[in-house]
């Protein structure tokens, strides 16, 4: 004899109804081969991350050299994404994202093959870093608008969010698999398997409809289309609120390869073993939490700006906890609010630019959110450096949940004229949305 408990029904319903809205744009073919091709890049690009900062180290053992290969690899992004962005909106996109993944994939080949023959010195990577740089400086603002090219506007919030939880478990797996490579075969292994990773990316990029892309007419070359990207983000309320909160966190809160492991060294005196061990569990405990804000953020309708403010509340609030944790396991616990917010809140500035955005902005807008984000590093990393050695790392943690706070104020301050303003341009991008070709 069955028993029927009473809505048990109605609440299956409403499960499978959410879980097939958390992962609605896996139904699209092109961003499905999309997904897989970025899942394996990833991983190797966190792979090769961990080797060249091992290789730098072994090379050198300076911690300054190692600064000199991010900075070389981030200032790109900080200086020239905005012309990276003018061809992304010049060219097909699909086209332009073959040649940067292509170079992507041959540098990482040739650095492995210089460590395989020890031939590699410090100089080689530094220009290997540049070069990498300068080719990120136009993939990013093309990657990113190309999600749009492959779900449309409707969708487009929630496949920044699963691109997002790519993102975090790729940050987990990557290290992990670099570790027992390089235990086993090396360091050259680790780059040339991710040179070879970038082959999964270009498959799957040939392998795409190209009938079923949703495209906007390209940009016709112009005289002073670098400068007009600018102008408009500024003239553009919604634009410009986001990408100020965005270059706030961009700058002094996203900085935790350079806080975590202060803060593991100093605040809990750690030995090189334990400092080691400590970031690794931060990490994971970040990357844990931010899979979880992936699917809820994923599984919601729309990005707005109370969402976007309430994210960067809770971002900045998670990152005080972190800063006052009395332990390493209370940090790590706190860490996992910092990624369920961070999440939340990248993937909302992303998310409400491209669809705030004409057609024809959108490369090089979203060239400025990878400014914000990405090109901040050079700023903000040397800053809570500083402020982490000579003050305490719980203080650089503490400026950057400041920082955080002040861009969630900064959204409250324009929530209500940017809710109006992101509904209202979310149907003019769903009304200029041309039909596929």
């Amino acid at each position: 004899m069955s028993v029927k408990v009473p809505g048990t029904h109605a609440t299956v319903l409403s499960l499978q109804k959410r879980i097939s809205r958390t992962f609605s744009s896996l139904k699209v073919r092109n961003y499905r081969l999309y997904f897989i091709g970025q899942m394996i890049s990833l991983c190797g690009t966190w792979m090769q991350s961990i080797a060249q900062g091992l290789l730098v180290l072994r090379l050198t053992g300076s911690g300054t050299a190692l600064g000199v290969v991010m900075g070389l690899q981030f200032a790109p992004v900080l200086l020239l994404a905005p012309y990276g962005g003018v061809l992304a909106d010049r060219l097909p996109k699909r086209k332009l994202l073959i040649a940067t993944q292509t170079s992507a994939g041959v540098l990482a080949l040739v650095l492995g093959v210089l460590v395989a023959t020890g031939a590699v010195q410090l100089w080689m990577l530094y220009l290997l870093a540049l070069a990498l740089g300068l080719i990120n400086a136009v993939d990013n603002p093309a990657r990113q608008t190309f999600v749009h090219e492959l779900v449309g506007a409707a969708q487009l919030g929630n496949a920044v969010s699963l691109n997002s939880i790519i993102v975090n478990v790729s940050r987990v797996v990557g290290p992990a698999i670099a570790g027992v490579i390089i235990a086993q075969m090396g360091l050259a292994a680790c780059f040339i398997l991710n040179g070879l990773s970038f082959g999964a990316v270009l498959a799957c990029l040939v392998m795409m409809h190209g009938s079923e892309l949703k495209r906007s007419a390209p940009v016709k070359p112009e005289r002073g289309q670098t400068l007009e990207g600018f102008a408009y983000a500024w003239r553009t309320p919604v634009i410009r609120t986001v990408l100020i909160m965005m270059a706030l966190v961009g700058t002094l809160s996203y900085e935790f390869s350079v806080s975590l492991p202060l803060l593991a060294h100093v605040t809990f005196n750690g030995s090189e073993a334990a400092v080691a061990a400590g970031v690794a569990l931060l990490m994971s405990t970040m990357g844990a939490g931010a899979v979880v804000g992936g699917l809820v953020t994923a599984g919601k309708r729309g990005a707005t700006m109370k969402a976007l403010t309430i994210g960067a509340f809770g971002f900045g609030g998670a990152m005080a906890l972190v800063a006052i944790s009395p332990t390493l396991l209370w940090a790590s616990a706190a860490m996992a609010v910092v990624g369920y917010f961070s999440v939340a809140f990248t993937a909302h500035t992303n998310t409400i630019l491209q669809t705030s955005s004409a057609p024809d902005m959108r490369g090089r807008v979203m060239a400025l959110w990878a400014m914000a984000f990405m090109g901040a590093t050079v700023i903000g990393a040397p800053i809570i450096g500083w402020i982490g050695q000579n003050v305490n790392p719980q203080w650089g943690l503490g400026a950057g949940a400041a920082a955080s706070l002040v861009a969630g104020i900064v959204g409250l301050v324009t929530s209500r004229q940017g809710v109006a303003a992101v509904a209202e341009s979310s149907r003019a991008a769903l009304a200029a949305e041309e039909e596929p070709a």
